[in-house]
C-alpha cells in the first residue's frame, strides 16, 4: 500500500519509517509534519494509507481525516497517537485502527492487516450506516476494538460509560446521552438515565404496581425502567 506518514515530531516520523520498512506490504511515498501539508500531499501522491498523528498545530489529525473523507478515492487512515481519549471521534471518521505510542512493531502490523483486509473487501456502492458500528476502548496498554453488536449493556458512571461484553467490561470516556443518540435504536434501547440495553437481552417487562415497571433480562436480573423511558419500553413490547 502506498503510505503517507504524518507527524509533527521528526523522531516519531523516523521511527515510523523504520517500522514501515519492516512491513513488505507498505511502500512509504512521503511524510508530512503538519495537517495542511498532509492534505496537499494526499492530493499529489494519492496514498492508499495514511499513518496519522492526532495532535498537531493548526490542522490536527481529526481535521485531516475529515478532509480525507471528502477525497475520491479516500485513503485508509490509521491514527497513531499518545492519547487514548480521541478514540470516540476516530471511529466516527471510519478510521481503520487507533494505535497508541510508543508503537510496537506487532501492533502496527495488525493495524496494517486490517487496512489490507478493508481494501480487499471494499464495496463503495454500499451505503454507510449512520450508527456507531464499533468502539475502540482503552484496555491495558492498547485499544481494544469492540463491535457495537457485541455489547450487552451500557451503564453510565459520571463522565464515563461502562460497556458490558459477555463476562468482560470496559470503561470509555463518553456520556450516555451522546452515546444513545449514536446507537442504532433498532438494536439498543435506553431503560434508565444510567442504562442502555441491547434489545435482545430483554426477555420481558414486569409491572411492579403503582406505575412502576421493570425489564426482565435474559439472565434473570430485574432492571427498573425510568419513567422517562417507559413509553419507549412499552412500545418495544407492542403496548
Amino acid at each position: 500500500m502506498r503510505t503517507l506518514i504524518v507527524d509533527d515530531e521528526p523522531l516519531a516520523v523516523e521511527r515510523m519509517q523504520i517500522l514501515c520498512a519492516r512491513i513488505p506490504a507498505l511502500n512509504v511515498v512521503g511524510t508530512a509534519s503538519d495537517g495542511a501539508a498532509a492534505l496537499r500531499l494526499c492530493e499529489a501522491l494519492a496514498p492508499e494509507l495514511v499513518l496519522l498523528d492526532m495532535t498537531m498545530p493548526e490542522v490536527d489529525g481529526l481535521g485531516v481525516a475529515r478532509g480525507l473523507a471528502r477525497q475520491t478515492p479516500r485513503p485508509a487512515v490509521i491514527f497513531v497517537t499518545a492519547h487514548d481519549h480521541f478514540a470516540v471521534e476516530a471511529f466516527d471518521l471510519d478510521a481503520v485502527d487507533y494505535v497508541l505510542k510508543p508503537v510496537a512493531q506487532e501492533r502496527l502490523e495488525r493495524a496494517v492487516e486490517r487496512a489490507l483486509a478493508r481494501q480487499d473487501t471494499a464495496t463503495p456502492a454500499l451505503a454507510e450506516s449512520p450508527w456507531i458500528e464499533e468502539f475502540w476502548v482503552p484496555h491495558r496498554s492498547e485499544l481494544v476494538r469492540i463491535a457495537a453488536g457485541d455489547i450487552d449493556r451500557i451503564d453510565a458512571e459520571r463522565d464515563y460509560v461502562r460497556l458490558h461484553v459477555g463476562a468482560r467490561n470496559y470503561l470509555l470516556l463518553h456520556t450516555i446521552q451522546r452515546l444513545e443518540d449514536r446507537l442504532d435504536p433498532e438494536r439498543f434501547i435506553r431503560l434508565h438515565r444510567s442504562t442502555i440495553m441491547r434489545r435482545d437481552r430483554i426477555a420481558g417487562l414486569k409491572h411492579d404496581g403503582l406505575g412502576v415497571w421493570s425489564a426482565q433480562l435474559v439472565d434473570g436480573e430485574l432492571l427498573r425502567i425510568g419513567r422517562t423511558y417507559l413509553a419507549k419500553a412499552k412500545a418495544m413490547a407492542g403496548r
